[in-house]
């Protein structure tokens, strides 16, 4: 069987998104180990869910009080986060992140990235920056780091997010995905085809890939 195409539809500061990443890493492996005739091509396209948002973010704790009501709401989301990350791994440092930025630079990089095949590991490495740094991931100077990091040249880069270079087209692909009926992430598609949204357990994403990838018509899109 060819490699199916899995494109997970995400926002940088979704942490939800981070978590459903970790879980979906996890289930690959596991698919790896039980299903080795399936093979996954996993992508990102981006989603926003503040499209609105200034170019150079806001305050964290004022956004989310508004957003939420207090700031004793979001306190508890960010522990409810916290507490489902630590499950599978991952540290949400929410007491680092100060601001909520724009998540178009973050979506250019990862889009620079992907014509090196080195997406996935620039969008894990700018989930940890964010939610386990509090880095601000709005800014082109930490990005051009983030990427660098990760293998891509960091002057080249830096120059290319200093640039208009893929702005326009990034935020029209989110706001397909928005047209598309995706209102919620993270999402996975299978040759395009809608899966599910949510950061699922492990198991259930394997059982989600495993049905889909059987079948008929999914997988003769590939």
């Amino acid at each position: 069987m060819s490699a199916l195409h899995l494109t997970v539809v995400s926002d940088a500061i979704c942490p939800w998104c981070w978590i459903g990443k970790r879980r979906l890493d996890q289930a690959l492996a596991i698919l790896a180990d039980h299903q080795p005739d399936l093979a996954f091509e996993v992508s990102f396209f981006p989603f926003m869910l503040n499209p609105d948002m200034p170019a150079e973010g806001v305050d964290r704790a004022s956004y989310r009080a508004a957003k939420f009501g207090s700031v004793e709401r979001s306190r508890e989301l960010d522990a409810r986060v916290a507490a489902a990350g630590a499950e599978c791994g991952l540290e949400f440092r929410h007491d680092l992140m100060t601001r909520t930025p724009n998540t178009t630079n973050a979506h250019r990089l990862a889009r620079f990235a992907a014509e090196q095949d080195r997406q996935r590991a620039v969008i894990e490495a700018t989930f940890r920056a964010y939610f386990n740094e509090g880095r601000d991931i709005g800014d082109a100077a930490v990005l051009a780091e983030i990427g660098a990091a990760s293998g891509m040249d960091h002057d080249a880069t830096l120059a290319r997010l200093r640039s208009g270079e893929a702005v326009d087209e990034v935020r029209a692909q989110a706001a397909s995905a928005s047209r598309a009926g995706i209102t919620g992430v993270p999402s996975f598609v299978l040759n395009r085809h809608f899966l599910f949204s949510g950061a699922q357990p492990v198991e259930t994403i394997a059982d989600a890939l495993v049905a889909a990838a059987r079948h008929p018509a999914i997988a003769a899109a590939c």
